[in-house]
């Protein structure tokens, strides 16, 4: 069964039908919102809001082991994870749609591994490429199906917000060979291969990063909210394309 994991600007799936929520709990605590299953073209999926229902829960603040458990123990073993970032490279506006190939984590203080010692003893997962080849591949004939351009590959550079970054942190993360900038790829990315799920990401430059291009001075909030909705609208139709196409 697919997952789809909603970020900023998608809090819900529009052509669900017979959506159900499904309130669950976890050893790890209770997940951002209830789930939602129901059918895209006839094929079961479940959402998830990362951020809550209202949107209102910070990205240090949300709770990943419970959110990537309870998918899991809901039967998903595909995620599809859609954020919003911000472009760090020049070639990457807004608007621009991204499937990242690799991740750099920035974030500090994270409940961030279900083997902590007490609920399931210590492992080391490999992490070497941090999102799933043939489900990243998926995504991409998807947005080809649809007529929507996608960028393959680059890095996904993690931080902490709810801030946006500095110039000088955007300059640094330049330098490391950070492509985009988001805050909840990790751990949720780390926390799918720990419990066996295949995870990918989906990432809608709403902005220029800090520090670059018609942001040298300074990030206009209202400009990424427009963005973002135009853009949700093609995700939902790359979506609705990958399970058309994939028969989850």
């Amino acid at each position: 069964m697919l997952g789809i994991i909603g970020g900023s600007g998608l809090n819900r799936i529009a052509d669900l039908e017979a959506p159900r929520r499904v309130t669950m709990n976890t050893p790890y605590g209770e997940p951002s919102a209830a789930l939602t299953v129901g059918k895209l073209h006839g094929f079961e999926v479940v959402f998830l809001a990362r951020h809550g229902d209202g949107h209102t829960i910070a990205p240090h603040r949300i709770n990943y082991r419970a959110n990537i458990h309870a998918l899991h123990a809901q039967g998903v073993r595909d995620v599809i994870a859609v954020a919003t970032v911000g472009g760090i490279c020049d070639d990457l506006g807004p608007g621009t749609l991204v499937v990242p190939d690799q991740i750099i984590d920035y974030t500090h203080g994270r409940e961030a591994t279900f083997f902590d010692g007490v609920a399931q003893p210590l492992q080391h997962i490999d992490f070497t490429r941090p999102f799933h080849g043939a489900l990243r591949g998926r995504l991409l004939q998807a947005g080809a199906a649809s007529g929507e351009s996608l960028h393959d590959g680059g890095v996904y550079g993690a931080t902490q917000g709810p801030r946006l970054e500095t110039a000088a942190e955007i300059e640094r993360m330049a330098r490391d060979g950070a492509d985009v900038v988001g805050m909840t790829g990790m751990p949720e990315a780390a926390l799918a291969r720990e419990i066996g799920i295949d995870y990918a990401m989906l990432c809608v430059v709403v902005n220029a990063a800090a520090g670059r291009g018609s942001n040298a001075e300074g990030v206009a909030m209202a400009e990424i909210t427009a963005v973002a909705e135009a853009a949700m609208r093609r995700v939902a139709i790359i979506l609705a394309s990958v399970v058309q196409h994939h028969g989850h």
